[in-house]
C-alpha cells in the first residue's frame, strides 16, 4: 500500500504545477459576473497556498498577493488548476479590474485570438499526454472544474507571459529536463522535508469507494505545502526559473507601455520565485487576500447544506404566521 504514495505525490505535484501546460483549442464562455470574495490579511503573510479548516470542513485556499512600486501595482494571483467552479467564476470577475492580466500557458500565445480556434491541436509528446490524462482523470473523480475550461482567456486584457511550445521544448532538451523528472524531484523534496503525506489506508479506501471528498482531504496535505516544496527547486530550470524569467520580461514590457494595474495569473507554486524577482526589482509587498479553491466537508457532511436544512424557508414562515 505504501507504493501508492510516490505515485500519488507525483500526481499531485504535476496537477499543481503544470496545467495549463499546452494551449487548448476551446475557449471558456465567461460565467456570470460575481463579486470577488476573500479574507484580507496583513502584509506579513508570505504563503501563497494554504489549508484553512475547522471541525466541519477543510478549505484549500490560494492567495492574491499585492506588490507596489511607485504608481504600479502587481498582484500575484496564485492558482490551482482543478478547483470548484465558483473559484474560477470569482477569478474571472476579478480579472476585469486589471490593465493587463499576464497568464501562464506554454504554447498559449494565440489562445486569446480568433485564430486560436483554428489551430490544429497536435497530439503532443508522451509526457504531455500522460500529464493531461492524469489531470483530467483527477478532475472527473474529484468532481472539480478545469482551469482551461472555466477561465475566459479571450478577455481583451489577457497577455500571454509564458514560453512558446518550441521555446519550452528547446530549453528542456538543452538542460536535459522533463516534466516527469522535475515532478519526481519535487515529490522527493517533499518527503525529505517531512511534509505530511497522504494516509495510504484512507487514500486506498477513497479510491475504492469513489469518495471524492475523502480523496480531496488527503490531497490537501500535499497541495497545502506546494509552494514550500518547490521553492528549493526553483532557479536554473525550465519549469520554474525560465518560465518565471519570461513572465518578468513580459511584465517589464507592460509597465513600459504604461500599465499601472497588472495581474500575474500563474500556478501558486511559481509565486515564491516570482516574489523574489519582484522584490529585487524594488517592489514592496502591499497586502494579501485569500480565495477558496476547494471547500470540502468532513465526515461526509456539508456544513452549508446542513445549515440550509435547518433553516426555515420564507414560505414556511409565512404559512406558520397565517396558521397563528
Amino acid at each position: 500500500m505504501n507504493r501508492i504514495l510516490p505515485f500519488f505525490s507525483l500526481t499531485v505535484v504535476l496537477s499543481h504545477l503544470f496545467v495549463p501546460l499546452v494551449a487548448q483549442n476551446e475557449l471558456a464562455t465567461p460565467p456570470g459576473a460575481k463579486v470577488p470574495g476573500g479574507d484580507k490579511l496583513g502584509v506579513e503573510a508570505t504563503d501563497f497556498i494554504r489549508i484553512d479548516e475547522n471541525e466541519q470542513s477543510a478549505r484549500l485556499q490560494t492567495s492574491i498577493t499585492g506588490y507596489q512600486k511607485g504608481d504600479v501595482t502587481v498582484d500575484l494571483i496564485g492558482a490551482v488548476h482543478i478547483a470548484d467552479k465558483k473559484y474560477y467564476e470569482t477569478l474571472n470577475a476579478s480579472f476585469v479590474k486589471y490593465d493587463a492580466l499576464l497568464f501562464e500557458m506554454v504554447g498559449g500565445e494565440n489562445i486569446n485570438q480568433k485564430k486560436a480556434a483554428e489551430q490544429n491541436q497536435q497530439g503532443g509528446d508522451l509526457q504531455t499526454n500522460l500529464l493531461r490524462g492524469m489531470v483530467e482523470g483527477m478532475s472527473r473523480f474529484l468532481k472539480l472544474s478545469s482551469q482551461v475550461q472555466m477561465i475566459d482567456y479571450s478577455a481583451k486584457n489577457f497577455v500571454h507571459a509564458d514560453l512558446t511550445a518550441q521555446q519550452f521544448e528547446k530549453k528542456q532538451d538543452a538542460k536535459g529536463e522533463s516534466l516527469l523528472s522535475f515532478a519526481m524531484s519535487a515529490a522527493q523534496q517533499a518527503q525529505n522535508e517531512g511534509v505530511e503525506q497522504p494516509n495510504p489506508a484512507k487514500l486506498f479506501a477513497a479510491l475504492l469507494s469513489g469518495d471524492s471528498n475523502m480523496l480531496k482531504l488527503e490531497m490537501m496535505k500535499n497541495l497545502g505545502n506546494g509552494d514550500d516544496q518547490i521553492t528549493a527547486l526553483a532557479g536554473d530550470n525550465v519549469i520554474i526559473g525560465d518560465r518565471n524569467k519570461k513572465c518578468i520580461k513580459v511584465l517589464r514590457k507592460q509597465v513600459k507601455k504604461g500599465r499601472k494595474t497588472i495581474g500575474v495569473f500563474y500556478g501558486a507554486a511559481h509565486n515564491p520565485d516570482l516574489e523574489a524577482r519582484l522584490l529585487k526589482m524594488g517592489y514592496t509587498k502591499a497586502g494579501q487576500e485569500w480565495l477558496t479553491a476547494w471547500d470540502v466537508p468532513k465526515n461526509g457532511k456539508n456544513p452549508r447544506k446542513e445549515e440550509e436544512k435547518g433553516a426555515v424557508s420564507p414560505e414556511k414562515q409565512e404559512s406558520a404566521s397565517e396558521a397563528k
